[in-house]
């Protein structure tokens, strides 16, 4: 059986997703290690669907464009029987999305959310995770990995580096951002839609009626957050590794044996929670961010919203991967070199690419990830 599921295919799907105003491209140095590490069982796909300015639609439209995108794929590959997602950046969003959509889909077709066998359209069998809480697109859901993706979106100081923490930028960054970048602008600094309304950021760590973001998340054996701790200007270490202010420790300046720049590993057991709340002092919070912003009322909603996302998202388990490019040549170009946007200009996180391959190999043969739902 082995055998002749080797000769129809690769099984395991791992979907890569960019960041803002970027392309497949930005994976061509990834693609290729990744391929090179993982073997022939593995058909990594760059999503294509949201490229360039369509980043700037608004995270909920781009993870639809995405999880429609993941379907097209699986429908066509009849020899796949699991998924893996990496992303960098605002594509970690554009996937936490998409994997929502596609895991609501299935429990919703399913009717139920345990073990079983579910036939595809080309008439193939694909299985259920066998940790009986559901499937993604249908294939059993292994690694969902993020590179410096801002969870917990970038308002605050120094959640966005390059306004410096200074408070007069930060207090004209909210406003400006969806003029620059759209909905997903927006979105990112927790002032989309209705004041009495929670911000979508703040409903993605928690489970919405048509939509179970959390229970997609821990349907996955495998979630990893990799976080520059440093030197990148786009998404601070906190909003990218679900830290509060006080879990942030001296980063460490010694790599880890084999991987250059990987500082440190964590794990993080899944926290008991409520799930996250939007009260009306936080609506209240909120309007008044959106209406006169101010260094007072923005940080105050900001350290509830933040509180309350960190609630939701750590009721499943975590392992957290920091990274510090700090003697690199270039070291201002962390986000980038993450995930070596350009092989020549960011070959500086060749490590951390070498290490997220090694990862989703191991995980092949390891328990999962627990979650606390």
């Amino acid at each position: 059986m082995d055998t002749s599921r080797s000769k129809q295919g690769p099984d395991h799907l791992l979907v890569l997703v960019h960041g803002i105003m970027a392309s497949p491209k930005d994976w061509t140095y990834g693609e290729a290690v990744l391929k090179r590490r993982l073997g022939d069982n593995f058909f990594i796909y760059a999503s294509s669907s949201n490229t360039y300015t369509k980043t700037f639609d608004g995270i909920d439209i781009a993870g639809r464009r995405l999880a429609d995108e993941v379907l097209d794929v699986v429908k066509k590959m009849s020899s796949l029987r699991k998924i893996s997602f990496l992303a960098h950046s605002l594509g970690g969003l554009f996937a936490r999305y998409a994997i929502a959509i596609l895991y609501s889909l299935e429990t919703e077709n399913a009717g139920q959310r345990s073990a079983q066998i579910v036939p595809t359209a080309r008439g193939s069998a694909k299985s259920r995770c066998t940790s009986g809480l559901g499937a993604v697109a249908g294939l059993e859901p292994i690694n969902f990995i993020t590179l410096a993706t801002p969870h917990l979106g970038v308002r605050g100081r120094n959640q966005l580096p390059f306004l410096q923490g200074l408070s007069i930028l930060e207090k004209l960054a909210a406003p400006l951002a969806p003029l620059i970048v759209g909905r997903s602008g927006a979105q990112l600094f927790l002032t989309d839609g209705d004041p009495s309304k929670p911000p979508l950021l703040l409903q993605m760590a928690s489970e919405c009626e048509d939509k179970k973001f959390i229970l997609a998340l821990a349907a996955f054996k495998n979630r990893v957050l990799y976080a520059n701790v440093s030197y990148d200007h786009m998404v601070g270490w906190r909003t990218s590794s679900l830290r509060r202010e006080k879990d942030l420790i001296k980063p460490s300046h010694r790599s880890l044996d084999g991987y250059k720049h990987i500082v440190n590993v964590e794990y993080c057991s899944p926290v008991s929670s409520e799930g996250p709340h939007f009260p009306s002092k936080a609506a209240r919070a909120k309007e008044a961010a959106q209406r006169t912003p101010n260094t007072e009322n923005t940080e105050e909603y900001h350290q509830m919203m933040e509180e309350e996302m960190i609630h939701g998202l750590q009721k499943v388990g975590w392992k957290k991967v920091d990274v510090n490019f700090h003697s690199s040549f270039w070291p201002y170009l962390a986000h980038n070199n993450i995930h070596v946007k350009n092989e020549w200009l960011h070959n500086a996180g060749a490590g951390v690419i070498s290490h997220v391959a090694d990862s989703i190999k191991q995980q092949e043969s390891r328990p999962c990830l627990p979650a606390n739902l």
